[in-house]
Parts: C-alpha cells; structure tokens; sequence
C-alpha cells in the first residue's frame, strides 16, 4: 500500500515524463551505509586515534551513525545520517507555493540515497574538531587516508546514466591537425558550421528543458540548498552576503593578463625550440640526423609541447584556484563558476597559441630574399608548418591496465564479510576528486574549439571527433562505474558557466574562421584575380579557364644580384632571377600595390562575413525556442492547478461557494518532490 500511495503522489497526470521513477528511491534501512571513511590501522595506536575519535564524536553530536571495520590493515567508519536529518532538510526546502495540508498526511517518502550522500559528504566536508581541524587537514597528517561515498551493490555497466553518475555530454574527442582544405565551398562550410554550432546549443537547451521538467528541478535552487545544508551542519551559521571589490577585480585582471602572455611567450619559445633544433640536427655529426632533419624536428618538438601543456596545465589549475580564493566567492557554486572562467581562459591560451601562430603568423614575418628575418641574426625562421598532434595517453590503454589490476588485487583479498568486501572494493577503485568531472567539461570544450574554431582549415575534424567519441563514452563509463569511486552527486538544472563558455567559443569560430579564409587560404587571392586579372575578362570564349595564370600572377620577382652577397650563393652566376610568394616590386622589395589592395579586400571579407554569420546565428536562436512549448504548457498547467487547488482550500475554511464539491488534483504531489528528482554529478 505505501508503494501504491506514493505512486499516486508523484506521477503527474497526463502522457508526460513522470517526475520520479520509483525504482531510484530507495527505502532507509536501518543498516543502509552510503559513506565510508578510512583510516590506517596504525592510527588505533598512536596519539592520533584521539584526533580521529574527536572528529568521530563531531559527527556522533550531529545525529550521525558510525560503524567501524577493521581488516588487517585498514580501519573503516561507516557513515549514516539520523531520519531527522533528511526530515530538517525537507523542511528548510520546502516551497512557500508547495504542497497543501491533505498531502502531508501522505506515507513516509523514501530518500535516495544521492539526496543521502550528498548530505553525509558537505557535512564531512564542513565538520571541524574542537581545535579547528577539518577532514581535509586530518588527511594531511595521517588521521584518515580516504572518504567516499559507495557504489550501489552489483551496480552494472552503464547502457544509459546511472544514480549518482556523469549525464555529460560527449562532443569531440579528436586531436587538432592543421591541413588546409582549400576551395570555394570553404566558405560555404564555414558559415554552415556557425549555423550547426548555435542549432546544436538550441537544441541542447531544449533537452535541458525537458530534462529539468522530468528531474522536477524547475524551481530548484542551488544556492537556497547550499544554505540549508549549511544550516543542517551549523544551526548557528551566519548568512555571507553578496559582494564585490574593484580592486581585487583589478588585481584579479592583471595577475590573469599576466598569465595569457606567459601562454602566448611559451609559443614563441616553442617557435624558437623548433629553429634551434633545426639548424641543429642539420649541421650534427650524426649522418642520420642531417637525413631527417624534418621528422626529428616534428618529433621533439611534439614532445616538447606535449610536456609543456602538462605542465602549464597544473600551474593553470593552481593559479585559478589562488585567484579564487583571493576574490572570495560567497558560495561553492560561485567559486566553482569563477573558476571555470578562469581556468577555461588560461587553458584556451595554452592549447591554442600554438595553432594560432601557425594560421595566422608563421611565414608572414619572414622578410623576402635577400632580406629574411633571422634569430639572434643567424638562424631563419620557419616557412611552413610541421605536422604536430600532442595529447594524452590513448584511454583504452589506462583503463585496461587498471581494470587487469583490480581484479588481481581483488583475487588476492576477498574478506569473508561481505560489508568489509564491498567497502574495501570501494576503496580499491582509483580516487576521485572535485577536478574529475570539470576535467571531463574542460577536455570537451578544448575539443569543442577544436573542431569549431579551426574547421575551415580541417573539415574533417568533427566527424572523426564524432567516430572517436563514440568509443571513448563508453569507455568513460567502464571507467566511471567500474574503476573510479563513486562521485558525489548533485543536483543541478544546467551545465552552468559551462554553456557560456560555449557560446563564447561559437562566437570566436566565427572570427577564427573568417580570419583563416581570408588570411590563410588563396580563397581571397583567387576571386580577386578572376574578376580583375584573369584572361576570362579579356576572353568570351567560355572554356577558358578564368584561373590560368594564377600562380605566376601571386609570385614575386626577385633579382639575384640584390642578394646582400651574391658571390657566396651556389649558382647565382647562372640564374638572374627568381620567383617567391609575395607581393613586392623590385628593387626596393616593398609591398607593392595589389598587396594593399588584397589586404583592404580581405579585411572587407573579414567583416563581412563575421556580420552575416553573426546575423545567421542570432537568427537561428530566435527561431528554434530555448524551451519547448510543451515543457511551457507543463508548467503552466501545473501553476494553473495549484492556483486552483489554494482556491478551493480557501473557500473550503471560509464556508464559500463550492466547499461541499471534490478538491481538484494536486499540481505538485507532496513534500516528495524535494526528494523524487535525481540528481546528476556535475
């Protein structure tokens, strides 16, 4: 009958979504441990047990369980919150608008055991001892080694989302290649990737709506529930209002210029790596170094910039953490949306300094014959572009190792108790911290910018992204349900700052690519010599072809007795002049006048194309609505009812017109619904 009751409470009328699966509310048992704490068993005898029984005590005092476990090495603590816990936090997130007096005489409503975990882990989290110290600080120095919430027992493989797991979503996984894909239908492809880019943010945006109306997060509030879990923890805890400081701001802002020219200084390094290495592996002793002069430049310089995203990555991560900390956000959500910011725009600077120098700098500084811009006055800079493709270990090999590994060490220790086999299970999975999944957002968004910001030099990228995604999600759940612990979930009605990065992104593909087809392609070249150089001007005749021509029209005349010293070049006595890409008249060598004119057209292009890709895009997001009218008429229905049902109510104590006739269906089922929508890690 309880199953029945609660059913009737929380299914919403209609064909739509239910606002909760039964199935995933799971009823409190008395034994139901959803967190563990870990300890070594040497701790039990030594000063620091006292610490760690002061901190147990803490949380003993706050109405929470404990078990302890002991095997030959480990020592567990079971953790488990009172029923008055959960009864505290429904009733600090209960709606002024909510559920009416008839519903609270309902049954019990089971908590799952996200809402349980959640609970357990800020609390954890946020428990100090009575000389200051937290969980944090009794890992550094020894008291516990580990805490974590549990899998589910006999969780399977994931074929869709799972309680408490990642509902991500997996774009590009796809390298940058630089290769130049060079025609008429470039534009075309440019200005229908920045249509495909916003279609795909609208139509994301209505999956997310659908999804918060299922969850039955739409009038959910992160921050409201962040205060009530601190209220649950410290009945005495002080509100921390909202504020703004301009000069950390501008401290803030100097200290993050600083570090995207440090970015964009380790590209300039990179370009000298690879000069350097060139004039070096060209004059070594080695005879097979001077025969592969370009794969060992490739190579070494792949390395090197493989290692330094590595390391700029960790010092990225602490910079935008300190930065963090030094503008003191009032809440977790906040802090955590300030760094996303911060660390997502150091990050963009060190994955793309490079690519942008080559699309945009790399041959165009290099003087002309005669005259060529030189290091240090002796070595010449690059020409063209090697090959280069730097990122992690391949997935497939990292998780094959660590689940090989696993299963050894679980042949080797399989304790008796089945309680101790699964918490020591749980602990033998790889850690997890709060970087896991912003580290999966963040691999994303580079691969987003990837396959966006340079597809008119790549069109290829997104669908070999699409192929290499299709593999590597299910390998991201092996890795989520079967090797890492589990994470702690949250609720959450979006992605966060997260869809604002991308659409930032959105709008710099446009830019980026306009830039490419101007500045990097012949595109522009070619148009302007068919309608202003070409033999079709001159020619009626139709099977001329416009382009002949061309490439003698785009080289440069170059004299070999302007050569700063003619004599010391092999052959010059034989060849008078020679051809090179530029635009330049002799004998001076300034650019001549169709340079000019070629760069007035190309940045008339520039603009003209970012304003019609803009336009097309704001025009896509208009016409395809951010939420469905079903989800609206949803919604609205279920005001519309409340209203009603409060009207009803009303005349029902005032004796009015209509107080004999049947209450009209609840909108919303009960107090449940702080409890009935899942949650998702975020």
């Amino acid at each position: 009958q309880g199953k029945e009751s609660l059913r009737i409470l929380v299914e919403p009328e209609g064909d739509s979504f239910p606002l909760m699966e039964i199935g995933t509310c799971e009823a409190e048992a008395s034994e139901q441990w959803d967190y563990v704490l870990v300890a070594h068993h040497r701790t039990q005898r030594d000063p620091r047990q006292v610490r760690q029984q002061q901190f147990l005590q803490e949380l003993r005092r706050k109405s929470f369980h404990i078990k302890r476990i002991q095997d030959q090495k480990l020592v567990f603590f079971g953790i488990r919150a009172d029923n008055s816990i959960f009864h505290l936090y429904r009733t600090l997130l209960m709606e002024p608008e909510g559920p009416t007096p008839h519903a609270e005489l309902a049954a019990p409503t089971p908590v799952p055991v996200t809402t349980r975990i959640r609970i357990v882990n800020f609390v954890v989290m946020k428990t100090k001892t009575s000389a200051g110290e937290t969980f944090e600080d009794l890992v550094k120095d020894g008291v516990f080694e580990a805490r974590f919430p549990l899998h589910k027992p006999g969780e399977g493989l994931g074929v869709g989302p799972w309680d408490g797991g990642s509902h991500s979503l997996h774009m590009f996984r796809k390298q940058p290649l630089t290769h130049l894909f060079d025609n008429d239908g470039t534009v075309v492809f440019a200005i229908f990737m920045a249509l495909w880019a916003t279609v795909f943010l609208e139509i994301w945006k209505r999956q997310r709506a659908r999804v918060v109306l299922h969850w039955d997060l739409y009038v959910w509030d992160e921050d409201q529930e962040e205060m009530a879990l601190q209220l649950i923890n410290c009945p005495d805890y002080k509100l921390q209002p909202y504020q703004h400081s301009y000069l950390r701001s501008t401290v803030i802002l100097i200290l993050s210029l600083i570090m995207i020219c440090l970015m964009i200084g380790m590209a300039h390094i990179l370009v000298v790596y690879r000069v350097l290495a060139s004039a070096l592996f060209s004059s070594s002793a080695l005879p097979f170094l001077e025969d592969q002069v370009t794969t060992a430049v490739v190579v070494t310089g792949a390395l090197v910039h493989y290692v330094t995203i590595i390391i700029m990555t960790k010092i990225n991560k602490h910079v935008a953490l300190k930065l963090c900390d030094f503008e003191m956000p009032r809440t977790f959500s906040e802090r955590e949306s300030r760094f996303t910011i911060r660390f997502f725009t150091l990050q963009f600077f060190t994955h793309f300094s490079s690519l942008i120098y080559i699309a945009f700098i790399l041959g165009r500084i290099n003087g002309h014959p005669g005259k060529s811009t030189r290091l240090a006055g002796l070595w010449k800079l690059e020409e063209v572009s090697h090959l280069q493709a730097s990122g992690p270990v391949p997935e497939p090999l990292w998780v094959t190792h660590k689940f090989r590994s696993l299963r050894a060490s679980e042949a080797r220790h399989l304790p008796r108790d089945p309680e101790l086999r699964d918490w020591r299970r749980n602990y033998l999975l790889n850690s997890v911290n709060i970087f896991s999944l912003f580290d999966e957002f963040m691999e994303m968004m580079i691969q987003y910018g990837f396959t966006t910001i340079f597809v008119a030099a790549f069109p290829l990228a997104p669908l070999l992204a699409l192929f290499s995604n299709l593999v590597e999600i299910r390998l991201d759940a092996i890795k989520m349900i079967w090797l890492q612990r589990r994470l702690v979930p949250r609720k959450a009605k979006d992605i966060g700052t997260w869809l604002q990065v991308l659409e930032t992104i959105g709008v710099l593909a446009v830019i980026a690519n306009g830039m490419i087809i101007a500045f990097t392609s012949e595109f522009i070249p070619r148009v302007v010599y068919k309608y202003r150089y070409s033999p079709c001007l001159k020619e009626a005749n139709s099977t001329v072809d416009c382009l002949k021509g061309y490439v003698n029209h785009s080289l440069s005349v170059f004299h070999t007795k302007d050569f700063q010293d003619p004599d010391r070049i092999e052959g010059s006595e034989n060849v008078t002049l020679c051809r090179y890409r530029d635009y330049r008249n002799p004998p001076d060598y300034n650019f001549s006048e169709q340079f000019w004119f070629l760069l007035a057209i190309r940045l008339a292009f520039v603009i003209l194309f970012e304003h019609v890709a803009l336009c097309i895009k704001l025009i896509a997001a208009w016409f395809v609505p951010d939420v469905p009218q079903s989800v609206k008429n949803k919604v609205l229905e279920v005001k519309y009812q409340r209203l009603r049902e409060k009207m009803w109510h009303g005349r029902q104590r005032l004796g009015g017109v209509g107080a004999g006739s049947q209450p009209p269906m609840p909108a919303h089922p009960n107090p449940a619904s702080i409890f009935s929508a899942r949650s998702t890690d975020m």
